[in-house]
């Protein structure tokens, strides 16, 4: 493996010789990484340089697989038994002493559930991380349910999932897939899974491809239709078990783990939205879920940059000159809607010291993310980085910065990247309200509203955006516009642009960005009760007239009293489910319905003046 500090060893069990790797310090605690097909131990080279920073890290090439020597005869090598003889050897030969924790990806996973589940390993494991690969035994049972007991859903399930199975067939044909690999499949497979899987052209997979996938095949035969057929009724995991379920699996269905909880005596699950190669193309977070659950299994606090530093007790507010990214506060356990889909992920929130940017990130802290908080309100930011700690964010922060200012938001994105990684959600939420006739607004106030509600949404999609594409890992952008974006209004001119800028410039972004997996979503509310009435401008009016124009607004806005926790869980819905554009209200609804379908009825609408 082309890793520094990689030590190799070869374990010799049933015939096979086993090539080990190993990394990072063995005097800590063991992680077990098992690859799948057709794949050797090298599919876990970036996951496991992160992993080896804290812990000791161990991979192996299955029988056949790599630099392992394939049983003879191959028919009858493969079997779970035999897979469960050589894990056991691996672990007998890197952690004689004290239990490990397994890891596995697709096949790599189906036999390490054989290892959570046997009588044999009790006590050689501590706990199992499962991704891309469900036990044999669950799986026979689940169809069995869906058979016996037959109905819509279930059909569909079974029909859904058979329809995934396709390459399983194939599999089970004599001698055509072997063929298929050591000729025109072997060659094409790295650039099929660049274009339909997105991984990296990095030197993976390796050259052992065609014998991998050949000897790999017999992985599908000598165990699928018997296990399949006859499942075992004792097959209760006797550890802990973490299921990171990759939601855009072109192979498994998300349905096969509806009943898993009856299985474990301890269930925590993740969700990613990524395909099936999930430990080539989402290694950071892959090793920041494995870390923390390694780290709580074992009764080790996780520190350093896989864990998240949480920012100090006074709210680790920082004016822009240093680092302020220190580690001190503990934190509750995550407990919130989507904790499966953004527990550890960084998250940066501008705007955050109030209204819906506050409330966005104090969601995503009861969610279990890592919160950056950005306002040009000191206190107000530190308040809220301080109360998403206490939600349960796996770590925040409070950055007081201007939007508007780009060598600010260059400074704070540079920190932000050293100290904590490359951001995984953004929310571009800082905006302030301006009213007035066009022809009584100044040039001075259009500058005012475009640097913050469109120049800081631009510089935090360009900096934050271009940091998220070189990494290569996917991500999404939120960008807070408003239903004024698609509904004109005489008093509302240079708001209303500058939202309609930021929801065109959205779309735009989300058409570039597809393709590298990074998803936009506009969030556009309607009247929502937030501070932002109380600091909002009104153009061509003295100090009185605005004061009473303020407080008339903020009155009206109290009465609608629609909530800025609503919209915050509208924003994490639409992360969730990379929604284009989320209109949230139920005027904003009607809004966006009636622009569509009857511009005439917008434009006249337009024209009222507002109830001041």
């Amino acid at each position: 493996m082309d890793l520094p500090g990689v030590r190799e060893r070869w374990v010799r069990t049933g015939g096979v010789e086993l090539c080990v790797a190993e990394l990072g310090d063995p005097t800590l605690p063991t992680i077990v990484l098992v690859h799948g097909y057709p794949d050797s131990k090298e599919v876990w080279s970036e996951v496991a340089g992160r992993l080896a920073e804290r812990w000791h890290v161990v991979l192996y090439d299955v029988r056949g697989h790599g630099r392992s020597t394939a049983p003879e005869p191959l028919r009858g090598g493969f079997t779970l038994e035999k897979l469960t003889d050589d894990f056991m050897a691996v672990v007998d030969a890197v952690s004689p002493d004290r239990p490990v924790h397994v890891v596995g990806h697709d096949w790599g996973s189906v036999q390490s559930w054989e290892f959570a589940t046997v009588e044999r390993t009790k006590g050689r494991i501590a706990s199992f991380t499962s991704m891309s690969g469900p036990s044999l035994d669950h799986f026979g049972h689940w169809i069995k349910r869906r058979v016996s007991r037959p109905d819509p859903r279930g059909l569909g399930q079974l029909i859904g999932q058979g329809a995934k199975s396709w390459y399983v067939y194939a599999l089970h044909t004599p001698v055509l897939p072997e063929m298929a690999w050591r000729g025109p499949l072997g060659r094409q497979w790295p650039r099929i899974l660049r274009r339909m899987e997105k991984v990296p052209a990095d030197g993976y997979p390796t050259a052992s491809l065609p014998r991998d996938a050949s000897h790999g095949a017999w992985l599908y035969r000598d165990n699928i239709r018997a296990r399949l057929r006859r499942p075992r009724p004792d097959a209760y995991a006797h550890v802990p078990v973490q299921l990171i379920t990759p939601t855009g699996d072109a192979f498994l269905s998300p349905s096969l783990y509806d009943e898993l909880d009856a299985w474990v005596p301890r269930l925590v699950r993740r969700t990613l939205p990524a395909k099936h190669w999930v430990p080539r193309t989402r290694p950071d977070q892959l090793a920041y879920w494995i870390s923390d659950f390694v780290g709580e299994e074992s009764g080790l606090q996780p520190t350093g940059e896989l864990a998240g530093e949480s920012g100090g007790a006074t709210g680790g507010v920082s004016d822009g000159q240093e680092a302020p990214f220190r580690s001190g506060a503990a934190r509750t356990p995550a407990s919130g809607a989507h904790a499966d889909r953004f527990s550890g992920q960084l998250v940066l929130v501008t705007g955050a010291a109030s209204g819906i940017g506050r409330a966005t990130a104090l969601s995503f802290a009861e969610a279990g993310a890592r919160v950056v908080a950005v306002d040009r309100d000191a206190e107000g930011v530190a308040r809220t980085a301080e109360t998403a700690r206490r939600m349960g964010a796996a770590a925040a922060w409070a950055e007081v910065v201007d939007v508007g200012d780009e060598q600010a938001m260059e400074d704070l994105a540079e920190r932000v990247a050293d100290e904590l990684g490359v951001v995984d959600v953004l929310v571009n939420n800082a905006g302030i309200g301006l009213s007035g006739s066009f022809l009584d607004t100044t040039s001075e106030e259009w500058k005012k509203v475009l640097d913050v509600n469109l120049w800081g949404v631009i510089h935090g999609c360009r900096i934050f955006g271009r940091q998220m594409a070189d990494r290569g890992q996917g991500g999404h952008i939120v960008n807070v516009a408003s239903a004024a974006a698609y509904q004109p209004s005489r008093a509302l001119p240079a708001y209303s642009t500058s939202k309609a800028a930021v929801l065109m410039l959205s779309e735009c972004l989300r058409a570039e960005l597809a393709e590298r997996s990074i998803g936009v979503s506009a969030i556009c509310p309607g009247f929502v009760d937030t501070g932002i009435t109380g600091t909002a401008r009104f153009a061509g009016v003295d100090e009185a007239e605005e004061a009473r124009l303020r407080k008339r607004t903020a009155r009206l806005y109290s009465i609608r009293n629609y909530p800025a926790d609503k919209v915050a869980q509208a924003i994490l819905r639409a992360v969730v489910h990379n929604r284009a554009v989320v209109p949230v209200t139920p005027e904003a609804r009607g809004a966006r319905l009636l622009s569509r379908f009857s511009p005439r009825a917008v434009r006249g609408v337009a024209r009222l003046r507002p109830p001041l």
